[in-house]
């Protein structure tokens, strides 16, 4: 690297330390180019190998590639470790402004809406949360809501989501604060979800991978609704629920597309 390079790169790192307290990591090149393309407001970006970088934004997304080449700075390998704490095997991070809560409040509360709100009740699971999140935005949901303890930003559950928590609204809330909306709770005792309709402005609620539903929101539900599965097989994973209840809204009712 270059002096110029070099005092480029002290300067981010200082700026980095500053500011993750209150930032969104991005993890990885496919979190920063997601989050690019939906609207992200993103002060830093690093990477071990720029020129790599840029070529991979030319192969898979060059849509993002000029804005990417405006925001990356170069650091040493051992600068990018000790700014994250697992890292990445493209050696890419970022950092972002989370969106404001008003916003996403907003957005869920939009009325007319269009398309679903899928709330997870009392996840456990990281990963499974950040998955969730990445479907509901590749189906062009209104927003992922969380009830519980789980913090739906949490690095992990960013990494998870690659970056698609800035294409839909995400946010925690209590079961009392849900938005408006028919309640569909996916429940193993619910009707066949293919003899269903799901409308538009649904709020489809997914209970907790051990313990399912708890008992506000089944109290809040206005629809059980099971999922067809083989006997003597117990549950599916958290995700693939919501996938497989996303796709049904997507083919019966107006769908997002």
């Amino acid at each position: 690297m270059t002096d110029e390079a070099t005092k480029s790169a002290n300067d981010q790192v200082g700026d980095w330390h500053r500011l993750a307290g209150a930032s969104v990591l991005l993890d990885g090149f496919h979190a920063l180019k997601h989050a690019v393309r939906f609207g992200a407001r993103i002060p830093l970006a690093v990477t071990t190998d720029r020129r790599a970088t840029l070529e991979l934004a030319g192969q898979l997304a060059p849509d993002v590639r000029d804005t990417l080449d405006a925001l990356l700075t170069e650091v040493p390998e051992t600068t990018y470790t000790s700014l994250v704490p697992r890292p990445h095997p493209t050696g890419v991070a970022a950092l972002a402004v989370r969106p404001s809560r008003t916003g996403n409040l907003e957005a869920l509360a939009r009325s007319p809406r269009t398309t679903p709100v899928v709330v997870l009740d009392n996840p456990r699971n990281l990963g499974n949360a950040g998955a969730v999140i990445r479907l509901a935005a590749g189906f062009g949901a209104t927003g992922v809501v969380t009830t519980g303890t789980l913090d739906p930003w949490h690095p992990t559950v960013v990494r998870a989501g690659a970056g698609l928590h800035f294409a839909t609204a995400v946010e925690r809330l209590a079961v009392a604060e849900l938005p408006a909306g028919p309640v569909f709770a996916l429940d193993p005792e619910g009707d066949d979800i293919r003899g269903l309709k799901l409308p538009d402005d649904a709020v489809l609620a997914f209970g907790s991978e051990r313990s399912g539903l708890s008992p506000e929101l089944r109290a809040r539900a206005d629809h059980l609704v099971s999922l067809p599965m083989r006997p003597q097989v117990s549950s599916y994973n958290l995700a693939t629920s919501v996938a497989m209840t996303l796709y049904h809204w997507s083919v019966t009712g107006n769908g997002a597309f």
